[in-house]
């Protein structure tokens, strides 16, 4: 999947007793009503996030986790993440996207001539 948005906020790293390292990130989507995303950036992935800055414009590939954990009180609860795998930078100039224009190569002049009036009677039924 992907999610494209402005960087509104980028954390720390952190770093677990068992050497395990995450780095987040709060993205900001662009729609209607923008959201912000929590983004989790695991190990070797954390090096992503060196040359973005707050308020630049990313794309990110990302995957939705989700696992089960029961509380000491016996209840199943449920969480997810979200955690980026690829990130790259969106030109944001404020101009609106361009599209290819049409062709300016000529075109041949059209006519109503038969093309095949010429030719003498076939036999062919169609």
């Amino acid at each position: 999947m992907e999610l494209q948005g402005t960087v509104k906020k980028i954390f720390d790293t952190q770093t677990f007793a068992s050497g395990f390292q995450k780095r987040e990130m709060v993205l900001l989507t662009q729609e209607q009503y923008p959201q912000p995303i929590s983004i989790e950036f695991l190990s070797d992935k954390i090096n992503l996030l060196d040359n973005v800055s707050e308020g630049e414009t990313v794309k990110l590939g990302i995957n939705i986790r989700g696992r089960e954990w029961t509380n000491p009180q016996g209840e199943v609860k449920y969480f997810n993440s979200i955690t980026a795998w690829r990130l790259e930078k969106v030109a944001d100039n404020g101009a609106q996207p361009t599209y290819a224009a049409p062709s300016t190569a000529a075109t041949p002049a059209t006519t109503n001539e038969n093309p095949f009036a010429d030719e003498g009677d076939d036999d062919l039924p169609f």
